[in-house]
């Protein structure tokens, strides 16, 4: 079976069509600047060239339907027709409470997505225009929805809860959510299958680390915490994203400098972390550059971030009493092994040893730690596309 799996963005759409009999790639893409002056399509078959297709995308439709096109072109296409697509595979980034797995997408699936909107503004309406998109223009094919939040449902009341007045839970529905959830179960259950343990018995902490990033506690393949909450704001610093703060400080720079919560709301999303404490950028190779070039400011953002990693990985291994695996993944957990091998300096209390030789290995699976570590650490590269699709066609088959 062909599954063919869409993650749209506001002004963006992602996509991968996948084999599902030897789990291949048939083909990747992205729609960038949907709805926007220079919107192109950049489309890569497997065994093929990368193409760049300069089109304008005034919406969403359109850019499935260039999708659509180029996965069915005479030349570079994968597919002969669209009937070849079995199924198709949405990333939904919030389901609340409603959603604990994915589900086939059925009109009150679409609707209870909807009621998700204010938890998601940036995402969810996004998100539903891909699936009534792919709707119209492939009426018959099956189409499964998967949530960024479903995994960790199993947390416990204790781990999601927030100390507001109990009434924010009970009318709004104030709680911590979680994100990433596809990544953190893909990477949680490679590790058991990697250190041939069952997945059910092993205390993993995965480390999603990013431009966003999250950290999530898995013991016996549930969720039982993790870094982020109402939002994708909470937890670590990130490239543009603050992580935690004292909630105070929003009202302090407002009143200080004039801003509206709003503004104050938007600096946090999209001027700090990263970017904000280094004054060079949000991505880590530009902040390595100049830190290896002398930088003091680019130093001590790298050694912020390490630490509130390393503080995230004491608090879970707390909560879960005992660790058996830490696993990176995501563009700098799988590919910055200075930033890797600075946590786990902090871990020494755990009896974590790492391999130099093995810490410098990039974009394969590996196990970092040495043969007398107690808790053995290691590097995953995420599937989350891979993980929507095999998701995607265990709805079907059920």
């Amino acid at each position: 079976m062909k599954v063919l799996v869409i993650n749209c963005g506001s002004s963006s759409l992602k996509f991968q069509l996948i084999n599902s009999e030897d789990d291949s790639v048939l083909a990747k893409g992205l729609c960038e600047r949907i709805g926007m002056a220079g919107s192109r399509l950049v489309y890569s078959p497997a065994a093929q060239e990368k193409e760049i297709i300069n089109e304008d995308m005034q919406n969403h439709k359109k850019a499935v339907e260039l999708v659509i096109a180029a996965l069915t072109d005479k030349n570079k296409g994968v597919i002969e027709s669209l009937s070849d697509v079995d199924a198709v595979g949405h990333r939904i980034v919030h389901g609340g409470e409603k959603f604990a797995g994915s589900v086939c997408i059925d009109d009150e699936v679409i609707e209870a997505i909807e009621a998700c909107n204010d938890l998601a503004p940036l995402h969810n309406p996004a998100n539903l225009i891909g699936i009534l998109s792919c709707r119209e223009l492939m009426p018959d094919t099956p189409m499964v929805a998967v949530f960024d939040t479903a995994f960790h449902q199993t947390m416990p009341a204790k781990a999601y809860l927030y100390g507001l007045p109990y009434r924010y839970y009970e009318n709004y529905k104030v709680r911590r959510y979680g994100f990433h959830g596809t990544s953190h179960s893909f990477v949680s259950e490679k590790t058991a299958q990697l250190l041939g343990k069952p997945y059910e018995e092993l205390k993993t902490i995965v480390c999603h680390l990013g431009n966003g990033a999250s950290i999530c506690a898995v013991k016996g393949g549930k969720s039982v915490d993790t870094s982020m909450g109402l939002t994708p704001l909470e937890g670590l610093i990130m490239g543009t994203r603050s992580g935690s703060i004292d909630p105070a400080i929003v009202e302090f720079i407002a009143d200080k400098e004039n801003k509206t919560v709003e503004d104050v709301m938007n600096l946090l999303n999209k001027e700090s972390g990263v970017l904000g404490l280094s004054g060079i950028g949000s991505d880590f190779r530009d902040i390595m550059e100049a830190m290896d070039k002398g930088d003091e400011r680019a130093k001590l953002t790298l050694d912020a971030y390490c630490y509130q990693v390393v503080k995230y990985i004491g608090a879970y291994t707390a909560a879960m009493n005992g660790v058996d695996a830490i696993a990176f993944t995501a563009g700098l957990g799988e590919n910055n092994s200075y930033v890797r091998k600075k946590i786990c300096e902090y871990l020494d209390y755990l009896g974590v040893k790492i391999d130099d030789t093995q810490n410098e290995k990039r974009g394969e699976d590996v196990i970092i730690s040495t043969a007398d570590s107690k808790v053995k650490v290691l590097v995953v590269p995420t599937n989350e596309e891979l993980k929507i699709a095999k998701e995607t066609l265990s709805q079907i088959k059920s």
